[in-house]
């Protein structure tokens, strides 16, 4: 019955995103600036999500002369010899609208004109910005030219905390393989609850397992499949340019990831996880299709962005696999291989819960802290390695304890 319950649930969240409808304008807090080279100046459009814009500048939405000054003083373009162009901004306006597919949303939109000094090629120079950025480290700034070529990305580097600028060239249909590379890499790393539901799947796949050679024939199978359904799906969407509401997609995911909380708990889907990592995989890449949704890209550009920004989803994806490996083979193997996995499996479900709860109009605690944690990658992979060692060291221990009894 519980099974039974649980597809239903997801069939239907399942159907409604697949219902055409309005295309989200910008279902996730990232900024976008286009560039429109125009002789000897370039015009620069910003778009802005007004609720993180509002955090970084302390600003008020209806403050449209601070939001101005604030906007000139972190938009810094420079010739490549490091010469600051003049900068001008122009009408600045807050949008509003109530969407059905993600509710109330606001963002700044505003005009700037670039102008570089006498002598100074305006199709090549570096733009600094860091416009939200400074202040929200989770935020992207996504850069292109109003032909639909991609630039590049800007955002924090959280070696330095800077925020390094983007070298431009306007007028060239050039790649963007190694910004989308980045682009998909970040991604995959704050998208929590993705790596939530990979890992979840994960946990039978490896406890279930009779030995650690199967183990990792069958976390390889169930991590393959998730790559061939999330890569099939954004494929599809990007190329087709696919438009789907927001809301139901990631109220899916929530489901998905508590699906396969519950699963992990108590097979429902005894060694099937590849068959159910593929199937959910679909809708996790319709998510990851929204970003590349937002860039408006080129049919010539769309490609090549693509597969960066796929292969830097699926690199990160095996590290943190790697990474997962031995925590999971150890644990498998562990006395305490039970409490783990129902350990994992309740904070998987609590974390899906909150999520859900939120995507379907419900703000609450726990979506926010499972959100944070894709903030901070060294913190994920340090539970990682520490879910590894603390079965290990048990493990020692208990043996030391056998050995000392027997003596």
């Amino acid at each position: 019955m519980t099974r039974r319950l649980l597809l239903a649930a997801l069939a239907a969240l399942c159907c409604a995103a697949l219902v055409p409808g309005r295309a989200v304008a910008h279902p996730m807090p990232h900024s976008i600036v286009t560039l429109d080279p125009r002789g000897a100046t370039v015009a620069a459009s910003l778009q802005v999500p007004v609720e993180d814009l509002t955090l970084a500048s302390g600003l008020q939405p209806a403050d449209l002369e601070g939001l101005r000054r604030y906007l000139h003083d972190h938009l810094r373009p420079r010739t490549l010899g490091g010469t600051p162009w003049t900068v001008a901004i122009g009408a600045v306006t807050v949008t509003g609208d109530e969407q059905a597919e993600t509710g109330p949303y606001r963002e700044l939109r505003a005009d700037a004109v670039l102008t570089p000094p006498p002598g100074a090629d305006p199709r090549r120079f570096t733009l600094g910005y860091d416009a939200v950025v400074h202040q929200v480290v989770t935020h992207t700034v996504f850069v292109s030219s109003r032909s639909g070529d991609a630039l590049g990305v800007i955002a924090i580097d959280p070696r330095t905390m800077a925020v390094p600028d983007l070298t431009v060239t306007l007028g060239e249909h050039r790649s963007s393989f190694a910004a989308m590379l980045g682009l998909g890499a970040r991604h995959i790393v704050e998208g929590t609850d993705h790596l939530l539901f990979l890992l979840v799947l994960l946990i039978p796949a490896a406890f279930r397992a009779k030995s650690g050679r199967q183990a990792f024939r069958r976390i390889g199978a169930v991590t393959l499949a998730f790559t061939a359904g999330h890569s099939i799906a954004l494929a599809v969407s990007a190329l087709t340019r696919l438009e789907l509401p927001a809301r139901p997609v990631e109220a899916a995911i929530a489901v998905t990831i508590l699906i396969g909380a519950v699963h992990a708990a108590r097979p429902l889907f005894p060694d099937r996880e590849p068959l159910i990592a593929g199937l959910f995989g679909l809708v996790h890449g319709l998510a990851f299709a929204f970003t590349l949704a937002e860039l408006h890209l080129s049919a010539g550009n769309l490609i090549v962005s693509l597969l960066g920004f796929n292969l830097g989803i699926e690199l990160v994806q095996l590290v943190l696999v790697a990474l997962a490996l031995p925590a999971l083979t150890v644990a498998a193997r562990s006395r305490h291989r039970r409490p783990v996995q129902l350990t994992g499996a309740a904070l998987a479900a609590l974390a899906a819960t909150g999520w859900l709860a939120d995507r379907l109009g419900f703000p609450n605690p726990v979506a926010r802290a499972a959100d944070t944690a894709g903030a901070h990658p060294a913190v994920l992979v340090g539970a990682l390695v520490l879910a590894a060692a603390v079965p290990l060291v048990a493990g020692g221990r208990g043996k030391l304890s056998a050995a000392a009894t027997r003596r």
